[in-house]
């Protein structure tokens, strides 16, 4: 029989002792090595496995064991003990004879696996002895930085960048569960954690798309929009069309919202006139207001619109800019 190394590597995400059923058969048949107790370790003892933790370099402890034992196993560390594989390759490679190396993946990351990483580091920061700063923080005191972070992943999706729009939704999710962190502080019965956020948003997919979940009939992507909005009124129970509108918005994307909720439930109002204003802000406003409903009507996004002309404007200005700092052409 081949001699066998077996590098059995395990997501350190995974509840202790949660193997395939192959690995369990490894570990039962043969001895197992280790560079560290640890819960696994545990786990594998105590289903009667023959573990030793070996302390200092591995490679030779392996080869040794194989010779006396023909199989035997390296239960990996959290990290996969990558360099102690590449050493051992080496070996291997410049002695075949000695043995041949097999990794076997004992349990694997499910997708989302790092999420519980993203937790884990949140709660030592906004824990005792982690950053001052995070802990001395409270929901208010994050807000502007809430906003700041998600018009930056707005930025990077108008500039198509994909690599930006990774890096600052990462920024985003920080403070998604920086907050959901911090209300594990609020007195008992104000508390919550980040569990009870990603168990509402999962159950409230699953109440809005009844034709997914529920094997309720499809139909074009206007009647799904239409039952999801008929399934979100019944679960809010609101007493108005604007009931739920971000108020704090940017102002004409919020006068495009307003003016968008009320024309889908049919009750539109005109804007008010300009000129029946008392004052130069009321006055501007209804001129605001009123320019907004024509762009709704042209089905121009008004937000856009002013959006793209400030930002031409902003080149134009940084080209004058560089104009004035341009040395002078040199003259005949």
């Amino acid at each position: 029989m081949t001699a066998r190394i077996v590098l059995l590597v395990t997501s350190p995400r995974l509840p202790a002792g949660l193997l395939t059923s192959a690995a369990w058969d490894v570990v039962r048949q043969h001895p197992v090595l280790t560079g560290a107790d640890g819960e696994l370790v545990t786990a594998v003892r105590q289903a009667g496995a023959e573990v030793t933790v070996v302390d200092g370099p591995a490679t030779q402890p392996l080869l040794d064991a194989v010779a006396t034992h023909g199989t035997v196993v390296w239960l990996a560390g959290p990290a996969g003990d990558e360099a102690l594989a590449r050493e051992l390759g080496l070996r291997l490679a410049r002695q075949p004879g000695l043995a041949e190396m097999e990794l076997m993946y004992g349990s694997w990351d499910p997708p989302g696996a790092r999420l519980l990483d993203a937790v884990a580091v949140l709660d030592r920061l906004a824990s005792p002895g982690g950053d001052p700063w995070k802990r001395a923080q409270t929901h208010r005191s994050l807000a502007g930085y809430l906003l700041e972070e998600s018009y930056e992943a707005y930025d990077a999706i108008s500039a198509d960048d994909t690599d930006a729009l990774r890096e600052e939704l990462g920024d985003v999710l920080l403070q998604v569960v920086l907050h959901a962190r911090l209300a594990e502080e609020l007195p008992e019965d104000e508390r919550w954690t980040i569990d009870d956020v990603a168990g509402g948003l999962v159950d409230k997919m699953i109440r809005r798309n009844p034709h997914v979940f529920a094997g309720a009939e499809a139909g074009t992507l206007e009647e799904i929009t239409e039952n999801w909005e008929r399934i979100k009124r019944a679960e809010k129970a609101r007493h108005s069309v604007l009931d739920g509108v971000a108020l704090s918005q940017p102002a004409l994307a919020l006068a495009a919202q307003i003016l968008g909720r009320a024309a889908r439930a049919g009750r539109a109002a005109p804007p008010p006139l300009a000129d029946t204003q008392v004052d130069p802000e009321a006055r501007l406003g209804a001129s605001l207001l009123a320019t907004v409903a024509a762009a709704r009507e042209a089905g121009i996004d008004p937000e856009a619109a002013l959006r793209r002309a400030t930002l031409a404007y902003a080149e134009a200005i940084r080209q004058a800019e560089s104009n004035l700092q341009s040395p002078p052409a040199n003259l005949p």
